[in-house]
């Protein structure tokens, strides 16, 4: 019987980058369903007092490694953002109105924003990058700013968001198999196991 994939996910998080990258392999394998799920992480971890991992140095020296470890295993590139933090919110507005409004457009404006962050560095605070990046994937930059700026779309992430911190999310990637949560790109096993 075929099982339903949910995934939390946020541009901002490298680890999402990673998952993003793993998941269309993973649903073709288990035959699975993903039910992609734009949050706003900064959300999530206000509401949850958690924060980044990249905030504490030591951590951080870490988790750039083994993300780039990661990388190397699923044959894809990364490389860790020097603008880093970036503030997602319009590109999850952007991400969930696209959702909303053409389905279908979400999986190539998650690539094009995860490959613009996570791939190709680029400072994603500044509006020109963002619009660059959006030009470039053929999307129409004022037409997408617009959607980010519907009270819709807005209400909608911020429903989206608090209703991931009343089933448990405190940080992305997040991934839920019927009531089993895995959080972290690096539980993509276990996520497996559950699916099949």
């Amino acid at each position: 019987m075929a099982k339903d994939l949910d995934f939390y996910f946020d541009v901002g998080s490298p680890a999402a980058y990673l998952a993003w990258t793993q998941v269309p392999r993973l649903a073709q394998e288990t035959g699975a369903s993903v039910h992609y799920k734009p949050m706003l992480l900064g959300g999530v971890f206000q509401a949850t007092g958690n924060r980044s991992p990249m905030e504490v140095p030591p951590k951080s020296r870490w988790m750039n490694e083994d993300l780039a470890r990661f990388a190397r295993r699923y044959g894809v590139a990364f490389r860790h953002n020097p603008h880093f933090p970036i503030n997602t919110l319009t590109l999850m507005r952007g991400a969930l109105g696209l959702q909303m409004r053409d389905p279908a457009r979400l999986q190539p404006y998650g690539d094009a924003m995860f490959r613009a962050i996570w791939v190709e560095g680029r400072n994603m605070n500044d509006p020109a990058a963002v619009g660059a990046a959006l030009q470039q994937a053929g999307f129409d930059p004022r037409e997408l700013l617009a959607l980010t700026q519907d009270a819709q779309v807005k209400d909608h992430l911020k429903a989206v968001t608090q209703a991931a911190v009343a089933r448990g999310v405190f940080g992305a990637p997040t991934f839920f198999v019927g009531d089993q949560m895995f959080w972290g790109q690096d539980r993509l096993d276990f996520v497996k196991e559950a699916l099949q």
